[in-house]
């Protein structure tokens, strides 16, 4: 069997849209194991187990088989989601820090969408979400032809119009979060050469048909990038050349994929209709007796105060010293 994506427009929104039904999928499956742990634990003030220490009876809680599968699964969910909640605030919070640098210096005529930022070395982006921007160097509108300045702004408009930015980013956390699906990365990848492509040709459309003012732009940022940080893929000079490229969709990789998805859904069902936690919920460990417990710790909290308080009062006499 195979399955051949062009680069063309429709083909980079059917790789988009599969990595989007594979991750939603995976993120899916992850919390179905959170949510079944939490709903297998049940109160019981006798089903838990019990040991006295020091003449107070403490309780334990008491686990099944069933359960500590239904554990082991939940860690592999939560990890994801933990993951993907990290990835999406340091993705979110570099994104901000990197746009609040910029100094915006004006829009040129015509170009509402367009924002000219401060810089001698040219360079040309699309950033911004849910309402991206495309943004220019003065340094690339001095260096650049009108021709060539039109073609790559036309290639960043290609970007803004499908919000590349924003599926770049929901790519990218999910390829990180679900470390279990391993088509995702791949995936992520190949969207990211066919966007590039596919708004190239948007620049030669554009340009009429030629490719010379989008080339000769790339050449001039190419020699100003630093060393090994080239835009010019070979995917993108083989578009420019007339030989359109052609990817394979990775059906085994796919398939492993699926089956590992399926496999923590099947597995989070099956374990949930007999998993079962015995515990009292009784505070501070699981204590039957947490007022005992409670009274039992007061000195030990007092201290841990009072040493903290002494210790604030050092530093602030090594501070004034």
């Amino acid at each position: 069997m195979r399955s051949d994506v062009y680069t063309d427009g429709p083909g980079e929104s059917r790789l988009f849209g599969l990595t989007v039904i594979l991750g939603t999928a995976g993120m899916l499956a992850a919390a179905a194991t959170v949510g079944a742990v939490i709903g297998s634990v049940h109160h019981a003030s006798m089903g838990a187990g019990h040991f006295e220490v020091a003449g107070v009876v403490l309780s334990y809680p008491k686990l099944n088989g069933a359960e500590w599968l239904l554990i082991a699964l939940a860690a592999v969910g939560a990890t994801a989601i933990s993951v993907a909640g990290r990835a999406a605030w340091r993705q979110r919070s570099a994104y901000r820090g990197f746009l609040d640098r910029l100094q915006v210096l004006g829009r040129p005529d015509g170009h509402p969408s367009v924002k000219v930022i401060a810089g001698t070395r040219p360079e040309a982006f699309c950033a911004g979400y849910l309402r991206p921007s495309v943004y220019i160097s003065q340094g690339a509108v001095d260096l650049l032809s009108t021709p060539e300045l039109d073609a790559v702004l036309a290639h960043e408009q290609h970007h803004r119009l499908v919000r590349d930015p924003l599926r770049f980013a929901f790519g990218r956390i999910l390829s990180e979060a679900l470390f279990f699906v391993p088509a995702l990365r791949l995936l992520h990848d190949r969207y990211g050469d066919l966007a590039e492509v596919n708004a190239d040709r948007a620049a030669v459309r554009a340009s009429a048909g030629r490719q010379t003012p989008l080339a000769s732009a790339l050449l001039v940022f190419d020699a100003s990038a630093p060393p090994g940080a080239s835009g010019i893929s070979p995917a993108r000079v083989d578009s420019l050349l007339g030989q359109p490229a052609r990817w394979r969709v990775p059906i085994w990789l796919m398939a492993a994929s699926l089956a590992a998805v399926s496999a923590l859904s099947v597995l989070t069902w099956q374990a949930s209709g007999v998993a079962s936690v015995q515990a009292t919920f009784n505070v501070p460990f699981v204590s039957s007796q947490p007022c005992v417990v409670m009274i039992t710790l007061l000195p030990l909290m007092r201290c841990l105060v009072a040493f903290g308080r002494r210790a604030r009062a050092g530093r602030v006499n090594v501070r004034r010293g």
